[in-house]
């Protein structure tokens, strides 16, 4: 079933948008409807709002969390409408990958907000009593400087839909949008693949790091555009400046993933040119 992503600012509505859809859906008929709160996984962390924010593990980590969250409650029978910021243009391209792997559809609920509106919620905030951990005014400050907003010309944010405060969200439209369009089928970067063979954690672990490898050896002969991969058949356009250590961080991303996901053939020529999609799309998009 389908996947709304709600994103916004914090103290944009996204929480009332989020039960309004969950009672529509529910009353059409539509359900189970199931909602993944990001506050809700902040608070379960302990970290507090403003370190979920602010201090760039502790925010990985709660991203982590609600992507996890979200792809365990992906189904052919559940609607999951995550509920959060999601300001990051690089994580809704990561979940739009798993609604694509998932075979279902999706949409984006953007909750915006004018200059002036923007400037009450900060009024608001900095006059409430301050706990500690809550958000505070610089760190809602710091949110709208990063907050990458969504395009429809983004694959990844389409159909897109944007609503401002004063405003309601055309739920007709969105429920044609998830259940009268066809699930966009799951590409080479997007399927999941098996570990069938006795020796495929062998070779993957193999040729995944002869990758690395190539990658690492023409940055030190000072190449710095994109690196041709014979294997794969294609080029690795990973930017210049992340280092080996980095690139080793996701390729044991991309190894744990493979490691979880069991539905598609084991051919381990495909791996090479996988493995380099999923390189050039989170490297550039992180």
């Amino acid at each position: 079933m389908p996947l709304i992503i709600i994103t916004g600012l914090p103290a944009s509505g996204k929480t009332a948008r989020a039960e309004a859809l969950e009672k529509y859906f529910t009353d059409a008929g539509k359900g189970p409807v199931h909602i993944v709160s990001e506050a809700e996984c902040i608070a379960r962390s302990g970290y507090g709002v403003k370190a979920s924010f602010t201090d760039t593990g502790k925010e990985k980590q709660i991203r982590a969390s609600v992507k996890s969250e979200v792809m365990k409650l992906l189904s052919k029978t559940t609607l999951v409408i995550l509920d959060g910021t999601n300001y990051i243009k690089g994580y809704r391209y990561e979940i739009f990958c798993a609604t694509k792997s998932a075979r279902t559809t999706q949409c984006t609920l953007y909750c915006a907000l004018t200059v002036e509106q923007r400037q009450q919620r900060r009024e608001v905030i900095m006059n409430k009593t301050l706990e500690a951990g809550a958000l505070d005014g610089d760190t809602f400050d710091a949110l709208c400087q990063r907050y990458e907003e969504p395009q429809d010309n983004n694959r990844w944010d389409r159909p897109l839909f944007t609503v401002y405060a004063d405003e309601e969200p055309d739920l007709s439209q969105i429920s044609k949008a998830l259940f009268e369009q066809t699930p966009l089928p799951p590409n080479l970067a997007t399927q999941n693949m098996p570990l069938s063979a006795t020796n495929f954690l062998f070779e993957l672990d193999k040729c995944t790091q002869t990758i690395i490898d190539q990658i690492g050896a023409a940055r030190k002969i000072g190449l710095e555009g994109p690196v041709e991969i014979p294997q794969a058949g294609m080029r690795a356009e990973v930017p210049p400046s992340m280092s080996v250590a980095q690139l080793n961080r996701h390729r044991r991303q991309f190894l744990n993933y493979v490691k979880m996901h069991t539905n598609v053939s084991s051919d381990i020529s495909k791996i090479p040119a996988i493995f380099v999609q999923f390189l050039n799309t989170n490297t550039n998009n992180s």
